[in-house]
Parts: C-alpha cells; structure tokens; sequence
C-alpha cells in the first residue's frame, strides 16, 4: 500500500465510540494501511457523546464556515480533527449543532431513530466531500463503513460527478451486520431529489431501510467487503448479483492481509 492514498469514511470508530465490528474495523483498516506506508484520512460524524475534552479535539477554521444545503436549508459545516496518538493517525470530523449536538449516535434513549437521520446522512455525505476538496487530496480509494455514511458513494457517483479530484477514485462498500430496525424518514427519496438525483436511480428508497441503504451503497461502489459473519442474506444475495469484485468474510486476525491484497488485486487494479 506504499504510496497509496486512501480515504476511509466510517459511521463509528474506535477510540471515540464504543467498540463493535463496525467502529472496530474503521480503526483497524486505516491503521493496517498507515503502516504499510499508505496515507490515509478518516472522517466520521462529530456526535454529541464525544467526549471533546478528552480526545482533544478542535475546530479546523480554514475548513470550517461553508454552508452546505440539505433539503433547501442552509446547515454550517464545522470540521474538527483530533489524533489517535499510538497510530499517529488523524481524525476528522463533520459537525453541525443541529444534526450532532445531541447525546446520541443514531437513536434517544427509548431507542427509537432520530427522524432526522436522513438529513444527518446527507450532510455527512456532502460534507466529507467538500472537505477533502478543500485538502485538495485526491483519493486513490474510498472505504465505506457503516450506514449513516452509506449515501456517500451515490453523492460521489452522482451529485458530485464532475469533480476532477475523484475522477480515477474507487469506491470499497464494507457490509455489517451492524444495522437499524424499521425505516428512516420516509421522505429521503424526495430530499436526495432536490439535489438532482433521479428518484428512478434510488427507488429502492421508497422504503429507507438498512437493506435498502446498503444496497444504494452497493449500486455505487466498485468493489464490497463482507465486514461481518452474518450480513443479512438479502445484502448477500443482492451483492453477488452484481458481479463485482467481493472479498468474503475472513477472521479479524487475518483482516490486515486480506484488505491489502483486495485492494492491490481487486480495486487497483
């Protein structure tokens, strides 16, 4: 991976959050890569039940101050970066008060989902990709972890389709079994729309469930990674139909090789 430019784009990661396969393997991917000689970057959501003070975060103003539209309202973008000092590795995150100041990931204290986590997705999406374009670092590849950023290869493909800085970049989709129980807001389709996506490329949204999520994720990807034993078989299934390069299921002892060779042999090639 000497050399190699790799964008790693995760829902959840270790030490931020708790650790499970998702926030796990977000770690462990970027640091298999960082010490083969890759240079990486890794983005993930600034929740409100990150501890600032203690992982040492703060505000990057130079990225920080551009608004980005969802659903025809303006939301400010705030970028914050902290390091994970054992790694050397350096972490950025999306903020906004509206969608991330709350105590919570993904669902309140009864479990059930923020409505608002459409929106929360979408401006994830859009806001990793104006901030690596303010890096002005183009990606050889772009790994995929965990829904909340599955919408990121359907903006990369679509919405952000001219943008000569991902122009040769391949899109990785890693499948969890890590998933969410019922629906997100049933008007996703619509909002995704008014940023000029046809609804005809993700009816699947008709019904905005992980499946369905996952599979928009799959449909823009160039290659998948079964990140978990036991994904759901309709994913499965859905995946091996499309004929693309996927690396099946290994053991987390034998992820770091695995990765690597999937990526010289599958996606670079």
């Amino acid at each position: 991976m000497n050399g190699k430019k790799i964008l790693f784009v995760s829902s959840e990661l270790v030490p931020y959050l708790p650790e499970n396969q998702v926030s796990l393997m977000s770690y462990e991917a970027p640091r298999m890569v960082n010490s083969a000689g890759g240079q990486i970057r890794i983005f993930m959501p600034r929740y409100g039940n990150i501890n600032e003070r203690r992982h040492q975060l703060h505000e990057v103003i130079r990225l920080s101050g551009m608004n980005l539209v969802i659903n025809d309202m303006d939301m400010p973008l705030i970028i914050k970066v902290a390091s994970i000092p054992r790694e050397r590795i350096q972490v950025y995150f999306i903020d906004n008060d509206e969608y991330f100041k709350r105590k919570a990931t993904f669902a309140d204290k009864d479990g059930k989902l923020f409505p608002d986590n459409d929106e929360r997705a979408i401006f994830f999406a859009k806001g990793v990709v104006e901030t690596v374009k303010k890096l002005n670092w183009s990606p050889d590849i772009i790994h995929v972890h965990g829904w909340m950023a599955s919408l990121l290869p359907l903006y990369l493909r679509e919405y952000y389709a001219d943008e000569p800085i991902f122009a040769d970049s391949k899109i990785v989709t890693s499948l969890y079994d890590r998933g969410f129980e019922g629906e997100l807001n049933t008007t996703l389709m619509g909002k995704i729309a008014f940023d000029g996506i046809e609804s005809g490329k993700i009816a699947v949204l008709e019904h905005p469930n992980y499946n369905n999520l996952l599979k928009v994720a799959v449909d823009y990807s160039d290659a998948v990674i079964l990140a978990s034993e036991e994904v759901p078989d309709e994913l499965v299934t859905y995946t091996k139909d499309q004929e693309k390069p996927l690396l099946p299921y290994v053991l987390f002892q034998e992820t770091d090789e695995a990765y690597a060779n999937f990526y010289k042999t599958e996606v670079l090639s």
